[in-house]
């Protein structure tokens, strides 16, 4: 059923470009474990060895927090059609904020979406696929606009205070720089 390999095929590529929502957990070593399901055009194979995906202004930053203290990362993609599978991508992660040098280069990557607030950066270790015969079908009706329409209202600078006031702990309190790396 469960299949390793060392990097991402054609195979899995094709698949996660067809899936409309993918979840990423990251955790330390003293940590809550934390588990976030993911959508809208955020997601970038770059490589069979390197994923990239861009990360919105959210209520929490557990995942920027965590990633800067253990660069370990798991995103997971299901098949919600036929067939059925189950992509798993483990690797190492680097957290790109907006006031880093490469930050621009990778933003280019992806069409513009307001409240970006960092960049995820994944060295793929191990791909693991298994069946997914449990996973239920589920209908794609579309991509909510809530978040996108929260952060053009509050503009730059709004979602820049924002930052300061909810996103520069994690809730076990580790920092994420989110305000130091600002632009």
């Amino acid at each position: 059923m469960g299949r390793k390999f060392d990097e991402l095929s054609e195979r899995h590529i094709r698949f996660i470009a067809e899936q409309k929502i993918f979840f990423v957990a990251t955790a330390t070593k003293d940590s809550r474990i934390n588990l976030s399901p993911k959508g809208m055009d955020a997601l970038r194979v770059v490589d069979v060895g390197r994923v990239l995906w861009l990360n919105l202004t959210g209520s929490g930053n557990e995942t920027s927090a965590h990633v800067q203290r253990d660069p370990r990362m798991t995103l997971m993609f299901c098949a919600f059609e036929d067939p059925p599978m189950i992509l798993r991508v483990y690797g190492a992660a680097r957290v790109v904020h907006p006031g880093d040098p490469d930050w621009a280069d990778l933003l280019s990557l992806f069409k513009p979406l307001p409240g970006a607030r960092q960049i995820f950066d994944l060295a793929v270790h191990l791909v693991q696929t298994s069946c997914g015969m449990g996973v239920p079908y589920f209908a794609y009706r579309g991509d909510r606009e809530q978040l996108v329409d929260w952060a053009v209202k509050k503009g730059d600078e709004g979602v820049r205070d924002y930052w300061e006031q909810k996103n520069q702990v994690s809730i076990d309190g580790i920092p994420t720089r989110i305000v130091e790396k600002k632009r």
